[in-house]
């Protein structure tokens, strides 16, 4: 049996996927750049009006005589020409600058008849117009490799005119849950049958990690079974079998991998909810067994499933962490390092709090209802009264 911190270490030690794929933008939110991404041209692409108003030479600007307007400039269709002293032409909001111009007087400050013009506010300096290049230049990294692409990343892309982006394929994970008594959602049951109901956070978890979730069903308490999904899953980067990783007669799950030519990394980690969560390898495919348990399922799919999605994608692999004080004391904890659920919050006028869950049953969902956080507590740890601080990790 090895720590958490230990176990941590094997995971983050997994190597990247390498293998890469071109997709167009609106695919791309959520996966990670496989290269740096250029900018393939300048923005904006010349002097731009911030307003709407009249373009003039800034020294016409500090004199009181009427402007003659000789033109105007739409945005995208710009005016030909050249303004010359005592001259202005209309602009609007994104109309490139006309030659010569290098101030924008906003239509408030004007009065304007027919075709001539006079300012009627004081110009202080040259002001209102947008210069070329000032947001990004041809040829400017705008993204570096290794990011992890946000929907605000896709109009970035779009403006410095890349229609698509080079991506590191998706993790494949391959769920499996066991059990002769697991039966789908809407099943009529018998007695000793439940309900199976990890896979469907696991699946949602999974995805929202960047990874594409594979559901390979429900496996009878029976290796032959067992065997044959592995087999016919096709080539997943990890297995996550659900459950059957005890030492009861019926629980197959590590012997059938191993048997699969999977070598065992760790078994066991000495962790409260999670003891039985363990990981092999098979060349480049890993198998990360979870409790069958739906807590413990849960918790340790956040503790290590999440930091090896992270790791196969090229991300830091552990969580991050935070501080918060405690609404109500907690006992003494045990030898075993624990998680507990509980729930951060954080109003407006308060600073944040936590409060952990009344009830830490590994085998009950409905504490998740309300709960948002997993309290750490280390081995050994003494007793905390409210207010006290502890650290934990957030739950999605």
């Amino acid at each position: 049996m090895i720590t958490r911190q230990e176990a941590l270490a094997h995971i983050g030690s997994v190597p990247a996927i390498q293998e890469t794929e071109t997709l167009p933008l609106e695919e791309c939110v959520g996966r990670i750049l496989a290269e740096d991404v250029a900018a393939r041209l300048t923005h904006p692409p010349a002097a731009m009006s911030a307003m709407d108003g009249y373009a003039v030479r800034f020294a016409e600007a500090l004199s009181n005589g009427p402007l003659a307007l000789i033109g105007e400039a739409a945005a995208g269709t710009p005016f030909d020409g050249i303004v010359a002293p005592g001259q202005c032409v209309r602009v609007f909001t994104g109309s490139v600058i006309p030659r010569g111009c290098d101030h924008v007087i906003i239509q408030e400050d004007v009065r304007r008849q027919d075709t001539t013009v006079w300012i009627n506010v004081p110009q202080a300096s040259p002001r209102n117009i947008r210069q070329a290049g000032i947001d990004f230049h041809a040829g400017q990294v705008l993204l570096e490799a290794g990011t992890r692409i946000r929907p605000a990343h896709l109009s970035i892309c779009a403006a410095a005119n890349h229609a698509s982006m080079i991506v590191y394929r998706r993790p494949r994970v391959a769920l499996l849950t066991n059990g002769d008594e697991l039966k789908p959602p809407g099943s009529d049951l018998q007695p000793g049958q439940i309900i199976s109901s990890n896979e469907y956070a696991l699946k949602a978890l999974i995805r929202d990690w960047g990874a594409e979730a594979i559901n390979l069903g429900t496996a009878r308490d029976d290796p032959s079974d067992i065997r044959r999904r592995v087999e016919d899953a096709g080539n997943p980067d990890v297995f996550v079998p659900i459950g059957g990783a005890s030492v009861g007669d019926h629980d197959h799950m590590k012997d059938v991998f191993g048997h699969l030519g999977f070598d065992p990394i760790f078994t066991k980690i000495a962790i409260k909810p999670g003891k039985p969560t363990w990981h092999s390898r098979r060349d480049h495919q890993y198998v990360l067994g979870l409790p069958g348990n739906p807590a413990s399922a849960l918790v340790c799919a956040h503790l290590f499933l999440r930091p090896l999605m992270n790791a196969l994608q090229g991300q830091p692999a552990d969580a991050q962490w935070m501080q918060a004080p405690l609404v109500a004391s907690l006992p003494a904890n045990g030898a075993r390092e624990a998680f507990l659920r509980g729930t951060l919050a954080h109003t407006k006028n308060e600073a944040p709090s936590i409060t952990p869950a009344s009830n830490q049953d590994s085998s009950l969902l409905t504490p998740f209802i309300e709960t948002n956080f997993l309290i750490h507590r280390p081995s050994d740890a003494p007793p905390l009264a409210a207010g006290d601080l502890v650290e934990g990790v957030w739950l999605a």
